[in-house]
């Protein structure tokens, strides 16, 4: 199931990596005569369940009108295919960006680029990507590029990474092990440069 289908009290046990190992990275081969087959019986149309979505008119503000989107979701056309069948890939060939936590580990060198192309995780990572966690204040994408203008810390031997407040990095910021970074003054701070390690820091 998405997302979207799970119950607040449920998301909890919904996002536990140990229960649910699997997940679907919305990557879909489809037979196109099947799918015909399914447009022909249901009136050119695929029967999937419609998921409601809390969401505000402005997504940067909180407070302005609440609405709900009505969407559906492709990783359930399966149910409509006969005979579907699932593809189990490696971690190393799936790097999901879906917050800007991802997308931070994304442009570090806890990840790099092959020679054919592919983003793939470093091989100091063991298979494991960061465990990045971003203040809310960073969660657009033109925000998130606020906290690295001298470029992403280097987040090879990162194993979690929880930043509070407004912060930004400076050039040669080395993240090791966990670390957790907190900013409560109300104005921005710099995470000066230099290697930090298993610590919580407090600017």
């Amino acid at each position: 199931r998405e997302s979207a289908q799970c119950p607040n009290e449920d998301e909890k046990a919904f996002q536990d990596v140990a229960k649910y190992k699997y997940f679907n990275t919305n990557n879909l081969w489809v037979d196109l005569v099947a799918l015909k087959g399914i447009f022909d019986k249901n009136g050119g149309s695929v029967p999937l369940p419609v998921m409601t979505n809390e969401k505000t008119v402005d997504p940067r503000d909180k407070r302005s009108t609440k609405v709900l989107q009505l969407e559906t979701a492709m990783g359930a056309a399966i149910s409509c295919f006969q005979g579907a069948v699932a593809v189990l890939i490696p971690r190393s060939r799936f790097a999901p960006v879906k917050t800007t936590s991802d997308l931070l580990a994304l442009r570090s060198d806890a990840y790099e680029i092959t020679e054919d192309f592919r983003i793939t995780l470093a091989p100091v990572r063991n298979g494991v990507p960061p465990d990045i966690k971003l203040d809310g204040r960073y969660k657009f994408v033109d925000a998130m590029e606020t906290i690295m203008p001298n470029g992403a810390p280097s987040l090879a031997e990162c194993k979690k990474l929880v930043v509070e407040g407004e912060v930004t990095f400076a050039k040669d910021v080395v993240i090791k092990g966990t670390v957790t970074i907190k900013n409560s003054s109300g104005s921005c701070k710099e995470v000066a440069s230099g290697t930090y390690e298993d610590k919580t820091v407090e600017l």
